[in-house]
């Protein structure tokens, strides 16, 4: 490998580390994937800053968590200013009074010092992040998403500022505009960044909004590979829930065939570094913003499938596959934890850069576990993770969570209880364990929050954040539970 490596950083929306072939699921077909970690080293125990899409993207690339960067819930107000764009009122969801929010400003990126130390960056996908038309600083490139999310059919596409609605498979744009940026970066003297976003495997789920040469890749599958349970009494009624036999195939149907459709893009990719000579100058991470349950628990959605939001495994651990060309440990597993805001570190360290960490960023660098992925990691390695005023701590064997406004905490054994289904909590002998955790987990958050932005002060619902977290009525409060 030269110097200083390309890096193709491919993130996906709503997968869980359970849904790749190369992660034990027999059901769902990702051979470009288990071929990328076959070829690298995947992790089996990473883990999202906040089980929702906004939040978790914001800490991946400011490597602050959502208490100091104030991204608490999913952008939906604050995405574009739609008085720009009267063409795209007829879309669902597109609403004509929404305005511009850069809810970042203030906050640097890893992708700003890239481009300050020589690398040329570029976005294919989907941002969610507030003011998606404009293009981030540090970025050369921008082809993105108006809204948070679209229709896989029907995208609202920014395109170097300029927005308009797409007729064709959002996936299949995706992978194509990035083949176009790799074909154009590879012609200049200086490495790249490429950002893939894709938008799968987020819903929408039904029959007309994938191909059916991916459907029909699931027309016979038992879907033994995740639980058939009664829906969980906690459910929001807005998910797309699988509630009948009927519709829990359709979604697993659909689920399935956008994670397979988001493979064949993957291997596009591929294809394409290795045509232009590059697959041995490039580094390529495959990551996902936050889990997903579809049916795990009884839940059909991420952490907002349920109020209180819910930090089951399903919903907090996400896949992350490190696939660098030099790499003697080819199909290596790591099993140590570590969580996103410790790829801030680890991507500028693999690329060569410059730079220090800030005080309120609390990552560390992931570049030892890759060179000896079979160790354990260094100190004490505790994970952590927030929504709202949610917060988990995970260390050693036991996870626990617990909530400032209502609702109940738990306590789980994760070595002898996996499945989270015996919650400890309450039970005399496991006091002090959770005394001790929580004021743990209180000292840690206590460094990286910020007064103004702590997530436990603020009505988050799981519904959608409108505004700047302080601003009055910044988030959509209303719930329908399933029950």
């Amino acid at each position: 490998m030269k110097k200083r490596p390309n890096i193709v950083f491919v993130l996906t929306d709503d997968q869980g580390a359970w849904a790749l072939g190369c992660a034990g699921n027999h059901d769902v077909k990702t051979p470009n994937i288990d071929r990328l970690a076959a070829e690298g080293i995947r992790f089996d125990e990473f883990y999202c800053a906040s089980p929702v899409c906004s939040p978790a993207r914001a800490s991946i690339v400011t490597g602050k968590m959502p208490s100091c960067h104030g991204v608490l819930d999913w952008i939906e107000m604050g995405n574009v200013d739609a008085g720009k764009y009267p063409h795209m009122k007829h879309l669902s969801g597109f609403n004509m009074e929404d305005r511009a929010i850069d809810y970042l400003a203030g906050h640097r990126t890893y992708i700003e010092i890239l481009a300050r130390e020589g690398y040329l960056c570029a976005l294919s996908g989907k941002w969610h992040l507030g003011d998606n038309a404009s293009k981030k600083k540090g970025f050369d490139k921008w082809y993105t998403i108006g809204r948070g999310g679209c229709s896989y059919y029907e995208p609202d596409i920014c395109d170097e500022g300029k927005m308009s609605v797409e007729k064709r498979y959002i996936t299949d744009l995706i992978t194509e505009r990035s083949l176009r940026y790799i074909d154009e970066l590879a012609e200049i003297e200086k490495p790249f960044y490429l950002s893939v976003h894709y938008t799968a495997p987020h819903s929408p789920w039904d029959q007309k909004e994938h191909p059916e040469e991916y459907r029909k890749l699931y027309k016979d599958c038992a879907f033994t590979a995740t639980p058939d349970l009664p829906v969980h009494p906690n459910q929001i009624r807005t998910c797309p829930i699988g509630d009948t036999p009927e519709k829990r195939r359709e979604n697993l149907t659909g689920y399935y065939a956008a994670i397979s459709a988001m493979d064949a893009g993957v291997g596009r990719i591929l294809e394409k570094l290795e045509e232009k000579n590059l697959r041995d100058d490039t580094i390529v991470i495959f990551t996902a913003d936050n889990g997903m349950n579809m049916g795990h628990h009884g839940i059909w959605g991420k952490g907002n499938g349920t109020f209180p939001p819910n930090m089951y495994d399903t919903s907090v651990k996400v896949p992350l596959i490190f696939s660098l060309p030099d790499s003697v440990k080819k199909g290596a597993v790591c099993r140590s934890m570590a969580g996103q805001c410790d790829l801030f570190p680890t991507i500028l360290e693999l690329a060569g850069c410059q730079w220090s960490l800030e005080p309120m960023q609390p990552g560390k660098s992931m570049t030892d576990l890759l060179r000896h992925p079979e160790k354990e990691r260094e100190g004490s390695v505790v994970i952590y993770d927030e929504y709202g005023k949610t917060r988990m701590i995970r260390k050693g064997r036991y996870k626990y969570i617990h909530r400032y406004g209502g609702g109940p905490c738990e306590l789980y054994d994760m070595e002898r209880d996996p499945e989270e289904a015996e919650d400890l909590y309450g039970k005399e002998e496991y006091s002090s364990i959770i005394q001790s955790m929580k004021k743990e987990m209180e000292d840690w958050f206590a460094r990286y929050t910020r007064e103004k932005t702590d997530a436990r002060k603020f009505s988050v619902k799981g519904r959608g954040q409108q505004k700047l977290c302080w601003e009055k009525d910044a988030f959509n409060t209303h719930i329908e539970f399933y029950g």
